[in-house]
């Protein structure tokens, strides 16, 4: 209970110091000098991606695996059944040229021009994250005794506000730039969009939407046990559904599509949302749809061995025990993405027939390096039915 009490006082002391400092930069500074500093913080992260470009060290796809990442992550991604694929994923290691810090995201596109969306925001979050995260940190460093257990829980709440902060400023920024994108026409298109930055030992998570991030641990007895590090924001939660009613959209489920909860409109019949928070979809923003992020925190242990990233076009036919054990058993990190990928495809046309094939894309974060990782995964008991 003390150790309880002192985090919270913690948190709100560091929150106080920062709000307190961002609010005496910003009316210290004035527009030109923002601008000029904009303008050098943007040319230095455009500089680190090239150079992390030139040493393969970015991933992006649809459509393509991938073994690049040395180990670090494994991507795939496959067009479904409904035309152009419109997921997106990025992997970015040695993120800002860091080489405790790892960049996963991935990024689901929807509507008339989604895949178009989805591209364009899953090429701008990683930079203007890394920016936004560089300024925010030159303004609140973190100045702490590392050696003291409560200094060490003081420092994981700081840099889980600086995160958090920084992620609620760099989704803020791209909604607005998409909403007044002279080529991308994000009025009735969106995308979701799921990050993950690993800095050393700890992990921020960040979920606009309905993609899934699972984390597979081994668990007391050795099983691999699968941990949900998100929530699927749907329209139907209620912390999600008291916001769109609040802003007169509607939640209810069309006769054609039982039990799949949209967000509509007051007076129209379309376009309705499976999702309550998305990027574009700027036709709805007015009615409850959200583009803020859900941002939590994990510090990772030595039992934590790898998380997967994925869209629903996984979720909606494959567990997450059953998605922890299909990773687990590839015959290699490289391959592992598109074994789970290729699982829900087959899983699609089983459970759900008569149905298109949704695209499905999928990113394995391993923790461990590949030797260490592997020893301990082939090991580990699979406490359910093999598939």
């Amino acid at each position: 209970m003390a150790t309880s009490k002192l985090l919270y006082f913690s948190i709100s002391w560091t929150m106080v110091q920062f709000s307190s400092l961002f609010e005496g930069l910003s009316k210290s500074v004035s527009s030109k000098a923002r601008n000029t500093k904009n303008d050098k913080g943007r040319g230095a992260v455009e500089s680190l991606e090239d150079e992390a470009r030139k040493n393969h060290l970015i991933l992006r796809c649809p459509g393509v695996t991938t073994a690049r990442s040395n180990g670090t992550a494994s991507v795939f991604s496959k067009k479904g059944e409904k035309g152009i694929n419109q997921d997106c994923l990025s992997v970015w290691k040695e993120f800002g040229c860091q080489q405790d810090m790892t960049f996963c995201g991935i990024f689901d596109g929807h509507g008339p021009v989604g895949h178009f969306v989805s591209k364009y925001v899953s090429k701008l979050l990683p930079s203007l994250l890394l920016r936004n995260w560089q300024e925010i940190l030159a303004v609140h460093p973190l100045e702490l005794d590392l050696d003291a257990e409560l200094n060490q829980l003081t420092k994981d709440a700081q840099e889980f506000h600086i995160w958090k902060q920084t992620y609620l400023r760099t989704c803020s920024v791209i909604d607005q730039q998409l909403k007044c994108h002279p080529r991308v026409d994000s009025f009735d298109s969106g995308t979701t969009a799921l990050a993950i930055v690993r800095q050393g030992e700890l992990l921020t998570v960040a979920n606009v939407g309905d993609s899934r991030a699972v984390l597979a641990k081994t668990g007391e007895n050795g099983n691999l046990v699968s941990v949900q590090l998100t929530t699927d924001l749907k329209p139907n939660l209620p912390q999600e559904e008291e916001r769109i009613v609040l802003s007169r959209g509607r939640v209810f489920c069309s006769h054609d599509e039982p039990g799949v909860f949209r967000l509509w409109q007051p007076n129209k019949a379309a376009p309705g949302l499976s999702l309550s928070r998305a990027f574009g979809d700027h036709c709805m923003k007015d009615f409850g749809l959200i583009s803020e992020p859900q941002v939590t925190q994990r510090r990772l242990t030595n039992g934590d061995q790898f998380a997967i990233l994925a869209t629903d076009g996984v979720w909606d036919v494959i567990s997450n025990e059953e998605a922890v054990q299909i990773v687990s058993s590839a015959p290699t990190r490289e391959k592992s993405a598109k074994r789970l990928v290729k699982y829900a495809s087959h899983a699609w046309k089983s459970k759900r027939p008569g149905i298109a094939v949704d695209d499905i894309s999928a990113i394995c974060m391993y923790f461990h390096s590949s030797s260490t990782s592997h020893d301990v995964v082939s090991s580990a008991k699979i406490g359910h039915k093999k598939l």
